[in-house]
């Protein structure tokens, strides 16, 4: 929904477990109409909507494209943003490092963005720009020692994408945006990865791209820093340790655009002593490991991979402080004993401006952290999410 501030606020999908287009739908017939007439009443309410292939294979098929305008038009809803980041399924299996996979090596990934670049510019509301968030090209764990990353065959994969988003813009007049969100552990995973990756990004695919497209190299260049763009993830970014104000000056200066700005807290930990304290800590992060999801962890000198590695190492560690992957309500600075990086959230919120980031998309999808007094009803929560993020700007 467009706010007083001058932003599009939506959050995604990806907070309601689904598999299938069926259940997908759904989930939008159930939630999504509730949400707009308490939060957006009177004016359109946008979704960020998440679609695994087979979900985005099926919204093709038949006449399911358009029921969704359909049921789109007739709630006042509309679709800017869609979750591209896991091809498969996001809820009740094990992901963990597959969360990547297929990478950008591959022609999976790519068929995949370009079912989500179809989908979007049909649904995608004339004069508003929309983007299809991606994985961070893939994931350095695997590609240590000799197994490094093709980085020709990366750019080469992204410009098949680009080529079509600058086809889309020029016959259809919608403008997308391919948003990379970098990730702890991911092949982009900070600012200075982002940066150094846009400048190969240039200097290897703005002479490819203009040839493809008929354009100067000059024109290639500007086309790639509008269809390729940064989601900025504030948790990832937090438990980077990255300061919001250094983020966004370094992409400033580099020409980098953010597509959307994802909005959740990380999980912050104050290290207790060693001692029965930091056996108590160990028990309450034990909580949080769960089977399904990659919680990367960064301190002050260590990092792990997943929650389990920390935790086995928890009783050695020197740091500090640790910051944890995991997406935790925007409402809430701490969890008990365990912290959470709100307050870099709204740092970030007052930095950001209108004019160089339209998007923001709540995305805090790991509702079971709650104490149990806490945990209300899905949508009272995500309501609950708005209210926090209005009141910062």
């Amino acid at each position: 929904m467009r706010i007083p501030a001058g932003f599009e606020l939506t959050y995604c999908s990806n907070i309601h477990p689904a598999e299938g287009w069926p259940q997908v739908f759904d989930s939008l017939r159930r939630h999504a109409p509730e949400l707009k007439r308490r939060l957006s009443p009177n004016a359109p309410f946008g979704i960020g909507l998440r679609l695994a292939n087979t979900e985005a294979v099926e919204l093709l098929e038949g006449s399911n494209l358009h029921e969704l305008a359909a049921f789109l038009r007739e709630h006042g809803l509309y679709i800017a943003l869609l979750n591209g980041f896991p091809y498969g399924c996001f809820h009740d299996r094990r992901l963990k490092d597959q969360v990547f996979a297929p990478d950008w090596h591959t022609a999976e990934r790519v068929d995949y963005t370009l079912k989500l670049v179809e989908i979007l510019r049909r649904l995608l509301p004339k004069g508003l720009d929309g983007g299809v968030s991606t994985c961070p090209l893939s994931y350095k764990r695997w590609h240590a020692g000799a197994s490094l990353p093709d980085w020709d065959l990366l750019i080469h994969n992204l410009l098949i994408v680009v080529h079509t988003m600058v086809d889309v813009k020029r016959r259809h007049g919608r403008v997308i945006h391919l948003d990379i969100e970098p990730e702890p552990d991911g092949l982009i995973e900070n600012t200075a990865e982002l940066v150094q990756f846009f400048e190969v990004l240039l200097s290897k695919g703005a002479p490819l791209l203009a040839k493809s497209v008929q354009l100067t190299v000059s024109q290639a260049k500007d086309a790639l820093h509008e269809h390729i763009t940064v989601c900025y993830d504030l948790c990832h970014f937090a438990v980077e340790r990255e300061e919001p104000y250094l983020t966004l000056r370094a992409l400033r200066a580099a020409g980098i655009r953010i597509g959307r700005a994802q909005l959740s807290s990380a999980v912050k930990v104050a290290m207790s002593p060693r001692g029965p304290q930091r056996n108590q800590l160990e028990k309450t992060l034990a909580l949080l490991a769960d089977p399904v999801y990659l919680h990367q962890i960064i301190g002050d000198s260590e990092r792990f991979a997943d929650l389990p590695e920390g935790i086995a190492h928890l009783g050695n560690s020197s740091d500090a402080e640790w910051r944890i992957h995991y997406h935790v309500p925007l409402f809430l600075s701490d969890y008990g004993a365990l912290g959470s990086t709100q307050n870099e959230v709204r740092e970030a919120l007052a930095q950001l401006a209108p004019a160089e980031v339209r998007h923001l998309e709540i995305e805090t999808y790991t509702w079971s952290v709650l104490p149990s007094d806490l945990k209300l009803d899905i949508v009272d929560s995500i309501e609950r999410e708005y209210r926090w993020v209005l009141a910062q700007l």
